[in-house]
């Protein structure tokens, strides 16, 4: 969670806290729980992904699916109707995703699709799988080569700050209602191709490296998750 986001969490959280002490002294009467509250779990989670994530597809079908949702349950019309919309929501999202995709990074992810199939061929990569669990795999001093990962209602951790690289590696990646954290050196340049619904895997180094030695090409696939990438930047507390 980066810092934006989570000040905005820590704001909402608060604003929280206010309303359940303002009403239990009596100062006033705020009732959080109308018709649909639960849809706020939906929209306020799309509403900061909006200001903090670059995926903005994903961010706006998931607000748009609150939203429905919320009017349903206010009876402004029926969730027949509304599962309806959700689906027509979810149908032009994933087709301007497509759209998107194949006009403003179709040269990027020609080359990374190129350098996955070049560099996989014949190879044997490790793999790490976080079916309805985490899986946490950190190389220290050790030579990367590649590898898979694979979450499903899961974690996936992959620390290659201390790995050794002598040349270009691949990374394949699935997720399906999870996440995958993928930490990386400083000097390692990343290449990423995604093709996620209603999800995506975002590079959130500081800096990222046009001018190191070697590169991770990473083929990102899944949805309703989201894969990050980060450097070796350590805490200020640290």
């Amino acid at each position: 969670m980066n810092k934006t986001k989570s000040i905005i969490w820590g704001v909402a959280i608060m604003a929280l806290g206010v309303i359940f002490g303002g009403n239990a002294m009596g100062l006033f009467s705020l009732n959080i729980f109308f018709d649909g509250w639960w849809t706020l779990f939906i929209i306020v989670p799309s509403i900061v992904s909006l200001f903090t994530d670059k995926e903005k597809l994903s961010s706006l079908g998931f607000l748009a699916t609150g939203i429905i949702l919320l009017l349903a349950a206010q009876n402004v019309f029926s969730y027949d109707v509304a599962w309806k919309v959700i689906l027509a929501v979810v149908l032009v999202v994933v087709g301007l995703n497509i759209i998107i995709k194949s006009v403003f990074h179709n040269s990027n992810d020609k080359e990374v699709v190129k350098k996955v199939r070049d560099l996989e061929d014949g190879k044997t990569m490790d793999s790490q799988v976080a079916f309805f669990s985490g899986s946490d795999r950190v190389y220290k001093d050790e030579l990367f080569s590649g590898s898979s990962l694979v979450a499903v209602f899961g974690g996936v951790n992959l620390d290659l700050r201390k790995a050794k690289f002598t040349k270009d590696t691949v990374i394949k990646t699935f997720c399906l209602f999870g996440g995958i954290d993928i930490k990386v050196p400083e000097d390692i340049q990343v290449k990423i191709r995604s093709g996620f619904i209603f999800g995506g895997a975002s590079d959130e180094r500081k800096s990222t490296s046009s001018k190191g030695k070697h590169t991770i090409y990473i083929d990102a696939a899944g949805g309703f998750g989201g894969i990050s990438i980060s450097d070796k930047t350590k805490p200020k507390h640290e």
